[in-house]
């Protein structure tokens, strides 16, 4: 795996980095959108009504599902490096919108452009590194992804606090850091070479195409097998209810750390960046360190455990700054080798070529759609019923993607994606293998 710019040659690690940063834009993105919300609602003299869209189309919700469903066909369907060619161009024209806004249209067609772009880049993420990344070195290389999508809340976090005096300014500049990273990443990624595992079954369909053998492709085809229909409701029933917890954390815990443990809006954010940092370690010494050598089942229950004793801390003691900083600590680091580092890596490998990122992109608009439910009625809850009863409904969502995982967890461990294939898929994998070799001899 390896690119060019200009004369600089880069390979390995430092290409599958180029590919993660989808993830560090995406949870910046998200970061900078609540971090900045009430200067915004102050400057634009906006209600709740107008508060609430800007969260339902953001980065965090509605525009990333959409953004994902029509990204994922597009991946399949016309190549990995297609959706690098354009995606941050679209991103940063929304950045553009959302930095120079000056009334309320303006800034929701940023928050909109925003989402579709940052939706439409992250299965592709996910599907490149996989396809690309050594089957002993997987989970390192998909882990690359999760330690950008960590940093990504800990920069942005880190310059609302540094920035906070300079009030709507400070979230200007926010957001055109994020412009300045889209477009090295956007530049970078020009010299990126198409995935070759996808080049092959394209190879592949044209082969039988010339044999007059179907190549069917449609969502009736990927639904008809069985073991797409299981995959595709174990993957989603792990990151979907545990990202209800966690999508609802990124928009609304300093929102929580304020009203609920009476702290200011500078330490809420200095709280979540260390909970961020901690994210950071995890995702680096445990995931890519361990996720190719130890037993993926018993990781995943690990962080699955301590993720519900964070909460369950949380919920039912008193938010003092020493429950907070155990809060932190163990959510922190759970979410650096959890569910969403584990749906990205089996994402990537359960599917076939030809469906993988177009299943992602199912994956993902649904897990968002519920995000963005979740997010309109938990404020509500909280103002009604009280922390306490949506810190319990939290804790049932971890609950079940952690029985979920745990029960289902996939043995693709030190496995090609060819292997995988076969194992999944028997025969057809077997044909659909022999014509790629076919294609290869052809082709060469």
């Amino acid at each position: 795996m390896s690119f060019r710019v200009g004369s600089k040659k880069t390979t390995g690690m430092k290409a599958t980095a180029s590919v993660a940063m989808s993830n560090y834009i995406e949870a910046g993105s998200i970061v900078a959108g609540a971090g900045g919300l009430s200067l915004w609602t102050e400057y634009l003299h906006l209600n709740d009504f107008s508060v609430g869209l800007l969260g339902a189309v953001s980065a965090n919700a509605l525009g990333a599902a959409i953004g994902a469903l029509i990204g994922g066909h597009l991946c399949d369907k016309y190549g990995r490096k297609f959706i690098y060619t354009y995606d941050l161009i679209i991103y940063m024209i929304g950045m553009l919108l959302i930095m120079c806004s000056v009334n309320f249209p303006m800034l929701l067609i940023g928050y909109i452009v925003v989402g579709l772009a940052v939706g439409a880049g992250v299965p592709a993420s996910w599907t490149y590194i996989a396809e690309e990344a050594p089957a002993e070195q997987r989970a390192k290389h998909t882990g690359m992804a999760q330690l950008a999508w960590s940093m990504g809340p800990v920069i942005a976090l880190l310059l609302s606090v540094a920035l906070a005096p300079l009030g709507l300014l400070g979230s200007r500049i926010i957001f055109a850091h994020l412009f300045v990273i889209a477009f090295i990443t956007w530049y970078i990624r020009q010299g990126l070479s198409e995935s070759k595992v996808w080049k092959e079954e394209k190879a592949s369909e044209q082969e039988r195409s010339t044999q007059n053998r179907a190549t069917r492709q449609s969502l009736s085809e990927f639904f008809k097998h069985k073991a797409n229909r299981k995959s595709l409701l174990v993957l989603l029933g792990i990151y979907m209810f545990w990202n209800l917890t966690a999508g609802a954390m990124g928009f609304f815990m300093p929102y929580i750390y304020e009203t609920v443990g009476g702290i200011s809006a500078n330490h809420a954010n200095l709280l979540q960046s260390v909970l961020w940092i901690f994210t950071v370690l995890a995702s680096y010494f445990i995931f890519m360190r361990l996720g190719d050598k130890k037993n993926r089942r018993m990781l995943f229950a690990v962080s699955a455990v301590m993720g519900i004793a964070a909460w369950l801390l949380l919920t039912f003691m008193n938010m003092s700054i020493p429950v907070l900083l155990v809060f932190v600590l163990l959510w922190g680091v759970a979410a650096g080798f959890g569910a969403q580092a584990f749906y990205g890596l089996w994402a990537g490998e359960l599917f076939p070529t030809r469906y993988r990122a177009r299943a992602q992109g199912i994956m993902f608009f649904f897990a968002r759609l519920a995000v963005a439910v979740w997010s309109l009625i938990m404020p509500t809850l909280i103002t009604k019923l009280g922390f306490a009863a949506a810190g319990m409904i939290m804790i049932a969502f971890l609950v079940v993607s952690a029985v979920i995982g745990i029960v289902f967890a996939p043995n693709t461990q030190g496995k090609t994606l060819a292997q995988i294939e076969r194992e999944r898929y028997g025969e057809e994998a077997e044909e659909r293998s022999d014509t790629r070799v076919s294609g290869r001899t052809v082709h060469n």
